[in-house]
């Protein structure tokens, strides 16, 4: 059975495995209606997190905004911000430690670029080049400099 590609796995700076795969299925298939696809963050940090390509015409439905407020607006949204963070609180629910527990989201208003090799010629996104042309977006986000991202409440 296939659960993810071995070449997404990564350690944290702790040591512990991640395996990508299994985490960014459930956190996708958890995610319908709102969530196209997401990248999990974090080789060689102590926590994980998420860069979410969100489905902007469902979110936009969600914010209940017209077509003439901005993406970033529609992901700013109260309703938005909400049922994402009911999503983080429930995904954390299911986790078994570190390696499994997302500490933060980051809603992208920007989709995943076929000309920068982020999505494949297959339609998968491609973690590597996410990461790689999002590095400052996402050395932002461990720095706590983004106000875009939604936290983890604390671990129970």
């Amino acid at each position: 059975m296939f659960d993810g590609r071995i070449a997404e796995d990564f350690k944290l700076s702790s040591g512990v495995f991640v395996s990508v795969g299994p985490l960014r299925n459930r956190a996708v298939l958890e995610g319908s209606p709102y969530v196209q696809d997401l990248v999990i963050t974090a080789p060689d940090r102590e926590c994980l997190g998420a860069l979410v390509f969100p489905r902007l015409y469902e979110c936009r439905r969600l914010a209940g905004l017209n077509s003439e407020a901005s993406d970033a607006d529609v992901l700013a949204s109260a309703p938005v911000r909400e049922w994402f963070g009911n999503w983080l609180q429930r995904l954390n629910r299911e986790a078994t430690g570190n390696a499994s527990r997302l500490e933060w989201i980051a809603l992208l208003d920007e989709a995943a670029s076929i000309d920068r090799g982020e999505i494949t010629d297959k339609g998968s996104i491609n973690q590597r080049a996410v990461l790689q042309w999002r590095a400052a977006k996402v050395e932002a986000l461990y720095r706590g400099e983004d106000t875009t991202i939604l936290r983890a409440g604390p671990k129970p």
